[in-house]
């Protein structure tokens, strides 16, 4: 069954970030990932329990390459890079 990343994500340092945007796509391909939303324009329609700032979607295959990519060896220097310069909220749920 296909999981879906969904990461809230809010940049405090634009131009550091860009070395994480500028390396980590192969590294979610690796693992069968795609983006199905990147950072697009939202709009909130409710937020009795979330105001998201930064939204990302990613489809993996299953929850274990979901999971395998988060935790992988290649990801851990970009998931630092990502932690030091922004704040965010990472989940994965199963999806068709």
């Amino acid at each position: 069954m296909a999981s879906y990343m969904i990461v809230d994500v809010d940049i405090h340092d634009p131009d550091a970030y860009q070395s994480y945007k500028a390396q980590v796509t192969p590294i979610i391909e690796k693992f069968g990932g795609k983006y199905l939303v990147r950072g697009g324009t939202h709009e909130t329609l409710e937020n009795d329990l979330w105001a998201p700032t930064r939204l990302v979607i990613l489809r993996f295959p299953d929850r274990d390459a979901a999971s395998s990519f988060i935790h992988s060896p290649e990801y851990a220097p970009l998931k630092k890079i990502r932690r030091d310069n922004s704040d965010s909220t990472v989940i994965i749920v199963e999806g068709v």
